[in-house]
């Protein structure tokens, strides 16, 4: 079957310099854009159930950029002034550089990992193992930060959920005629289901970007059409233009 009509379950890429547009050149093909899922912070009295103090904390762990807007929107509805001596651990350069959208940059007081990877980070934190560290998290997580500090050793070390992922609903009448979904997060697949109960796939077909996604997709018992990422294709729009250069032949 060949793939004509896409939906890309993320917000609509801000350049039109993006990969995906390159594909609707190439490929004849049409890409819409909607994210199933919307991320909110929880309110400050939701935080309070936890009963968390952040001035406890010496430093900050951060592993997405929700992360880092969860805990200044939270610190700012409680009214918790950051202390400039704070230090932040990051999973990616990427994300380090996004604190400078709310404290002042500099490099002794922010620290990530030089590959990407969690692992990465761990190496920079076991120089820092007296720091009393706190991880925003999402109402549904892994605990694999939490148990890689407890194997290192880190004596003092938190999580505390900050935001939560909610579906974003799609009209009933809407017609849902996509060839192909592409899902990013668990969230996302779980939304589909939210809006559509009695979904039948068919031969609609599903990609997805990351080991957990792809679980959740087998875990509902769906078809995964496309994984990615690869050692031929690291990112969804490659693995994408591969799929399609060879079913829309």
């Amino acid at each position: 079957m060949k793939i004509k009509k896409i939906l890309v379950s993320q917000p609509k890429p801000a350049s039109e310099k993006s990969p995906y547009y390159d594909i609707v050149r190439k490929y004849n093909v049409a890409i819409d854009f909607r994210p199933f899922i919307k991320v909110e912070s929880l309110s400050a009295k939701e935080f309070r159930q936890q009963r968390i103090v952040i001035s406890d904390y010496t430093a900050v762990i951060f592993t997405s950029r929700h992360a880092i807007d969860h805990f200044f929107h939270l610190c700012e509805e409680l009214r918790v002034a950051v202390p400039e001596t704070m230090k932040y651990f990051c999973t990616t350069e990427a994300i380090s550089l996004y604190i400078q959208k709310y404290v002042q940059y500099r490099k002794r007081k922010v620290f990530f990992g030089k590959q990407g990877k969690i692992e990465d980070l761990m190496t920079v934190i076991g120089k820092h193992k007296n720091e009393k560290y706190l991880i925003p998290m999402a109402d549904v997580h892994t605990d694999e930060v939490a148990n890689l500090l407890t194997k290192a050793k880190v004596a003092v070390h938190q999580e505390a959920v900050m935001y939560r992922t909610v579906s974003n609903d799609i009209p009933k009448d809407e017609a849902f005629d996509y060839d192909m979904l592409i899902f990013f997060s668990p969230s996302g697949v779980a939304s589909l289901l939210k809006n559509f109960p009695d979904y039948q796939q068919g031969e609609q077909q599903i990609a997805c970007f990351g080991t957990t996604t792809a679980q959740a997709v087998r875990d509902a018992g769906l078809r995964l059409d496309l994984e990615a990422p690869s050692v031929q294709a690291p990112s969804m729009t490659a693995a994408l233009e591969l799929y399609l250069k060879e079913h829309n032949k």
